[in-house]
């Protein structure tokens, strides 16, 4: 079982960057991916993105977050980061890193989850 801790939330205008990070520890060498998802106050938990994790770089991201977010890793440090670019209002959310044995956006295949760290967009 892996441990992961995000950070980097915190309140923001419209526009504005944020980067999150995830730092795991623990057994990390069946993790084949490192996912974030969202949700919202009254939402269902939305796919963000996600990237492999020990092998090659392979990523997938969410529709609605595409072009603005980028997710990176560093394997050395066990760490798994999302760049936010050009916040909106609508990316207002608690922000969960997960782990799981493939790169896919559905989260019922992630095993392990964080405590989630707060993103608040202001227009």
């Amino acid at each position: 079982q892996l441990q992961l801790v995000e950070s980097g939330g915190g309140s923001v205008q419209a526009g504005d960057s944020l980067r999150l990070s995830c730092v795991a520890s623990g057994r990390t060498a069946r993790t084949f991916a490192m996912g974030w998802f969202r949700q919202a106050p009254g939402k269902e938990r939305e796919f963000v993105a996600t990237i492999s994790w020990n092998i090659g770089v392979v990523t997938l991201y969410g529709d609605s977050v595409k072009g603005r977010f980028t997710i990176s890793r560093d394997v050395a440090k066990n760490t798994v980061y999302l760049q936010m670019n050009s916040l909106k209002p609508e990316d207002t959310a608690v922000y969960y890193c997960a782990a799981g044995p493939a790169v896919t956006g559905k989260s019922k295949a992630y095993i392990d989850w964080g405590q989630g760290t707060q993103v608040t967009v202001s227009s």
